[in-house]
């Protein structure tokens, strides 16, 4: 009787645990499933919607703006408001905006909505992270379940363009949306039923003065990054958002500087290896999603694979991407985080550079081995400078400095579709663009490296190649 109790307990007990885990991971996971399934679905809606290629590009960016801009205030009103609030209101709102999307009738509300999923984005994924740190009190069960959340991010990479693929093929484009419903609404459910109401912690600011700054600092720059190719890169309009862009991130910095409960403290970039790292973080991801953009119109447009093919076609890069993955605790604990990061950082430069062998008539086993490179290259590098920076920021600053790495790697997306999607917009120039595209990309990669070999610092006591 005794042991049949017991293993009720345990039983019980697991359940406690596990459904909200599968609640956080359901929100995290459909963040990170829109970052990629919506680029198998690019060409499709082009045809439907009458899109050019910055149309698409706002369609991309639209969604990583906002929540690069607001990943930090989302975390605030965690705080504020209690993380569990703010994280169902996230899911409500993400799938509202995917229902949305999958109904637009033209290309603006498709874009406006996915403006709205970046908005539900930035109130799942850092409230995620808290309500893990809450739930899980013990210290060696909390890191096994941020491996398996974090684990996620290379599950939804993967599965985006598979699912994509097959879904625009079978029911076109709206599919893609409509596969977030299930998802939201399970994850709503569950959060509700097995998450605790969070206790509001108050003490974090919002700062709303900072936020707009940075919003629309961000905001024109894309703006013009984007537009310009049509509009022409000495229009008045265009260079107007330049300089306002540059004026508003100046007022951020002052902002930051000057307030006493700063959104983000400056303090914290006076430690170079956290300076360092999230410049890594910026070329990573923009080098990562422009390498999706670039490449989903390359092979549908140019070698006009169809959209399922497409989709198996960049199972190579995100195979080994989760293989880098996996091995990557290993080889951090062996040779250490830096050696990993600049190890990482090499292959996807060289990945990079590979591109150039690349032309229509190029056959798809050099194009697959190029890719793989790539993706496992980029992806080495992602959890080592997510260690370095938890590991050289105070410790009771880490959530901040996690939530900085998160906007880094959100700006950098933004950026990288902005400048590398442009290249890319002219049919008849569309391969020459795309060699120059990736040449930037890995010249962006080399700066990445730069600042990893002579910034990145070891912890006492970390082994080394």
């Amino acid at each position: 009787m005794i042991t049949i109790a017991s293993q009720q307990t345990t039983q019980q007990t697991r359940r406690q645990t596990m459904l909200p885990l599968l609640a956080l991971c359901l929100g995290y996971f459909m963040t990170i499933l829109d970052v990629t399934i919506v680029n198998i679905a690019l060409v499709d809606i082009k045809e439907h919607l009458g899109a050019n290629v910055t149309g698409l590009q706002w369609i991309v960016d639209g969604y990583a703006l906002v929540f690069a801009s607001l990943l930090l205030t989302g975390g605030a009103l965690g705080d504020r408001r209690g993380s569990r609030t703010i994280f169902l209101v996230g899911f409500a709102l993400f799938t509202l905006a995917s229902t949305l999307c999958s109904l637009a009738p033209s290309l603006l509300v498709l874009q406006i909505a996915r403006a709205f999923q970046g908005l539900g984005a930035a109130l799942l994924v850092p409230n995620s992270l808290a309500l893990l740190n809450t739930i899980y009190t013990d210290a060696r069960k909390r890191a096994q379940a941020i491996g398996i959340w974090a684990a996620v991010a290379s599950i939804g990479a993967l599965s985006g363009p598979l699912l994509g693929g097959v879904l625009v093929k079978a029911f076109g484009w709206r599919s893609i949306f409509l596969i977030n419903l299930p998802i939201g609404i399970l994850g709503f459910l569950l959060t509700a039923r097995s998450i605790a109401p969070s206790t509001p912690q108050g003490g974090r600011s919002l700062d709303l003065p900072g936020q707009v700054a940075g919003v629309l600092a961000l905001g024109l720059l894309t703006f013009a990054l984007i537009e310009g190719n049509s509009l022409g890169i000495l229009s008045p309009l265009i260079l107007a958002a330049y300089a306002g862009s540059v004026l508003f991130f100046l007022l951020l910095l002052l902002r930051e500087k000057t307030t006493s409960h700063p959104m983000l403290p400056l303090k914290l970039f006076q430690e170079r290896t956290f300076s360092a790292t999230n410049v890594v973080a910026i070329c990573q991801t923009f080098t990562f999603t422009g390498f999706i953009f670039v490449i989903s119109l390359f092979l549908q447009e140019v070698k006009h694979y169809p959209p399922s093919l497409t989709g198996l076609a960049l199972l190579p890069s995100f195979g080994c991407a989760l293989l880098a993955t996996s091995l990557s605790g290993t080889l951090m604990a062996r040779i250490g985080t830096k050696s990993v990061m600049v190890i990482g950082l090499i292959l996807a430069t060289l990945g990079c550079f590979g591109f150039l062998m690349v032309d229509t008539q190029t056959g798809y086993l050099l194009l697959a081995c190029i890719i793989a490179v790539l993706g496992f290259g980029l992806a080495l590098v992602l959890p080592s400078m997510t260690e370095a920076v938890i590991s050289h920021a105070p410790k009771a600053q880490s959530g901040i400095a996690a939530g900085m790495l998160n906007v880094s790697r959100q700006v950098g997306g933004v950026i990288g579709v902005a400048i590398l999607g442009t290249l890319v917009s002219n049919q008849q120039t569309f391969l020459p663009g795309m060699h120059l595209a990736f040449v930037i990309a890995g010249g962006v990669l080399l700066l990445a490296l730069v600042c990893a070999w002579v910034f990145v610092r070891r912890r006492e006591g970390s082994p080394s190649l």
